[in-house]
């Protein structure tokens, strides 16, 4: 694949029109949708809960939900095959398999679910970033499995913890609805996590594992212009999560950084999504992602809907339906783990890279 910043390009006349396209969607795109967030947070203040929870409801049909829709044909692009029963018959049974069980543990143990939910996003969202580092950007300051390990636990943690450390009464406040759908749940197991020695211990967790992801990264790197790509993005999402509210900041990431990322993946991946790349058609190759992701995002909601009554508690108001949502999206995002993994171990993300390769 081609790199769309690296050592040996530079976003300009002399790329192909494919790499331009391409940086405009997975990273232009991006940095533009946090930093306008972040600005107007910063200028008019924080918005009303409801209107935080907006992106939420856009991401429904927008980038959010659709980016792992098309799960069932991802594995085939990747091995160059076609979407055969075979095919649908594993992705569709790993869904069942993985995404039923995990629904359970909502039921049984919520508290324990919503802990489960995080640790997997943190590692989810995490793998999401390592991809564009290795594949778009350039691998030359990620050669090494630990270097890697490291990016995917700092990344990760940005999303999931740094809203904790700002904004704890706010986190608790989502942790309160997702439990709350399936009866009275005593949240006081959750106090120490909430406590000023808790979020300090997560703060320190963070800043270790950016530190150290940085200083590996500029160690094992023979140049330096990935690293500085790495190092700057590292920076803005750190403040991003620290000025915007955490629903509002998650409900923009969501969509507009993370699973437009995935998206972009996808595109290339994809043939006929990728040969429209070339001739930098790229809203004719996010039509056709849109039409692919169709069907089985209106099978999520579905999903969704028989999850709305099954809860215990009548999701009657609009917090409520975002709670649903947001649970929906976690036994979903389980199976989609498993998916992207396999993904990634057939890409060779995790492929140590010698001095000298590109």
């Amino acid at each position: 694949m081609e790199r769309v910043v690296g050592m040996n390009s530079r976003v300009g006349s002399h790329e192909s029109t494919r790499e331009r396209t391409v940086f405009r969607l997975a990273f232009l795109g991006p940095w533009i949708a946090l930093a306008s967030t972040a600005a107007a947070v910063l200028v008019f203040g924080a918005p009303s809960r409801e209107v935080q929870l907006l992106p939420f409801a856009v991401s429904i049909v927008l980038f959010g939900l659709p980016h792992g829709a098309v799960d069932h044909l991802t594995l085939p692009w990747a091995y160059d095959e076609p979407p055969t029963r075979r095919w649908l018959a594993i992705v569709g049974g790993l869904y069942l398999l993985v995404g039923l069980a995990y629904a359970m543990i909502w039921f049984v143990a919520p508290i324990a679910a919503f802990a489960l939910f995080i640790l997997i996003t943190w590692f989810h969202w995490g793998q999401g970033e390592l991809h564009p580092l290795v594949e778009l950007v350039d691998p030359t300051h990620l050669r090494t499995r630990t270097a890697r390990a490291l990016t995917v636990a700092a990344r990760g943690a940005l999303p999931m913890v740094v809203p904790l450390v700002a904004f704890p009464e706010e986190y608790r406040w989502v942790a309160a609805r997702l439990v709350g759908l399936f009866g009275t749940v005593d949240l006081a197991a959750l106090d120490p996590v909430f406590s000023p020695v808790g979020r300090g211990a997560a703060a320190a967790v963070v800043a270790t594992l950016l530190v150290a992801s940085l200083a590996v990264g500029y160690r094992s790197g023979e140049g330096r212009e990935s690293w500085l790509v790495d190092s700057g993005e590292l920076v803005f999402l750190s403040a991003y999560f620290l000025v915007v509210p955490p629903i509002l900041a998650i409900g923009m990431f969501f969509p507009c950084w993370h699973s437009v990322r995935h998206i972009t993946r996808l595109l290339l991946l994809d043939d006929a999504a990728a040969a429209r790349l070339d001739e930098g058609e790229l809203w004719s190759a996010l039509a056709r992602f849109g039409r692919l992701a169709t069907p089985l995002t209106v099978g999520a909601l579905l999903v969704f809907g028989g999850l709305a009554l099954a809860v215990p508690v009548d999701p009657g108001s609009g917090p409520d339906l975002f709670a649903v949502y947001l649970v929906g999206i976690a036994v979903v995002t389980a199976p989609h783990v498993v998916v992207v993994t396999w993904l990634d171990l057939t890409d060779g993300v995790w492929q140590p890279v010698r001095r000298g390769e590109h």
